[in-house]
């Protein structure tokens, strides 16, 4: 596939991962961020100020990961000059496809809708992220309140204690990842068509609503509400165990603990048979449905087991067996492991710092030519002076409108 020119206008994570994923492309990504205004200090996406201190004050820890690979821009869309500029651009630039994840009731408003951006590019992709989609213009969402109103936290827990967040933001990187889908689905729809019928293929708006991403996950979930009349045996919170496959749990070891998963009646004999798990083995346990009678004993059972085992010692004996087993990795030891080290992005700060951050979900051609180097998170506004050049202002153009707050 060709290299594609992608406008963003960008901030938080849901987009700014969506439009990594085709940095990690080699594409061409340009996020838009708001100039700072007089006197605030300040500017352009607040995630650039969260985190740890980087030592440059508009690079924090938690924004560079998601913007590696990115140039960067500032513009004032509240401005008619600035919604002009930026038709200009997508012009200028020859862009493929313009992103946003602003409120739905504000795209006309900053004139960035389909149907006036599309006057700079036919062909335009054009996709918005937003928390329920344009049929609710006016609802903000975030990560973790989605997880709270599409059931994400009831379902997440321990059974009798409070709801409680995933460990990882799983509706913006859902969301993010479901945009990067459907405007690669754009193009090849457009590719389609010029092939078919030679004719030149005209643009898609494509609209992504965070909460019904989130929605779609719950295919574990959902269905019960068609074939369960007991309310009481609908799903809730579990803590760690599986809710349908005894006994699959997280248990303490000597020295730290794993995640034991057994699938099947075979395993759960397996089990059995390891020395210091005699006595898990009745007669009525032998079915998974027997089990799921007689499960917190068996729970307590397990744990009796591992009291004589450090963690590396029972992995080595379930993986002799065939046994689905894990140990519960910190972050720094996920790093560590083979198949994450090797796959690292990394980027130089601008102290000259090399830093590795995190691993490419698939390793593109553009990856592994540049041994996962992509360039640091931009600064705010970082490439005004390229890039308005580059679509034809002169400098006394471009000082004029930084002057008037254009940029």
């Amino acid at each position: 596939m060709l290299k594609k020119t992608i406008l963003s206008l960008e901030q938080a994570l849901t987009l700014p991962y969506a439009s990594q994923r085709f940095a990690q492309l080699g594409w061409r990504v340009i996020r838009i961020e708001s100039p700072q205004e007089k006197g605030t200090g300040r500017g352009g996406d607040p995630n650039r100020y969260i985190g740890e201190d980087t030592g440059v004050d508009d690079l924090h820890a938690y924004f560079i990961a998601p913007n590696i690979g990115k140039e960067a821009i500032t513009l004032n869309l509240k401005k008619k000059e600035g919604q002009e500029l930026l038709r200009e651009i997508i012009r200028g630039l020859n862009v493929d496809v313009f992103l946003c994840n602003t409120l739905p009731k504000r795209y006309k408003q900053l004139g960035i809708d389909y149907e006036t951006l599309r006057e700079a590019n036919p062909e335009l992709i054009w996709c918005g992220i937003s928390a329920f989609g344009p049929e609710y213009p006016g609802s903000a969402g975030y990560d973790p309140a989605l997880q709270a109103f599409v059931g994400y936290m009831f379902l997440t827990g321990e059974p009798d204690r409070d709801p409680m967040l995933c460990g990882l933001p799983f509706v913006d990187l859902k969301a993010g990842d479901e945009a990067f889908n459907q405007v690669i689905l754009a193009f090849l729809e457009q590719q389609t068509l010029r092939v078919e019928t030679g004719e030149k293929a005209g643009g898609k708006q494509i609209h992504i609503s965070m909460a019904q991403c989130a929605a779609s996950w719950l295919i574990t979930a959902l269905p019960q509400l068609q074939f369960i009349d007991d309310e009481t045996k609908l799903f809730t919170r579990s803590g760690n165990e599986h809710r349908s496959f005894i006994p699959c749990n997280c248990y303490p070891t000597k020295d730290g603990y794993v995640y034991l998963a057994i699938g099947s009646d075979m395993q759960w004999q397996k089990l059995t048979q390891i020395k210091g798990f005699e006595h898990l083995e009745r007669p009525e346990r032998k079915t998974n449905r027997g089990r799921k009678v007689d499960k917190d004993t068996i729970y307590a059972d397990v744990r009796k087991g591992l009291r004589h085992y450090t963690t590396a010692e029972f992995i080595k004996i379930c993986t002799e067996l065939n046994l689905a087993i894990a140990p519960v990795n910190s972050v720094q030891d996920v790093a560590e492991i083979d198949f994450v080290k090797k796959n690292m992005l990394k980027a130089q700060m601008p102290s000259g710092k090399q830093v590795t951050l995190f691993p490419a979900p698939v390793i593109t051609d553009f990856l592994s030519e540049s041994n996962m180097m992509l360039k640091c998170a931009p600064r705010l506004g970082e490439h005004n002076e390229a890039i308005y050049t580059e679509i034809g202002l002169s400098s006394e153009e471009i000082r004029k409108m930084k002057n008037d707050e254009v940029i």
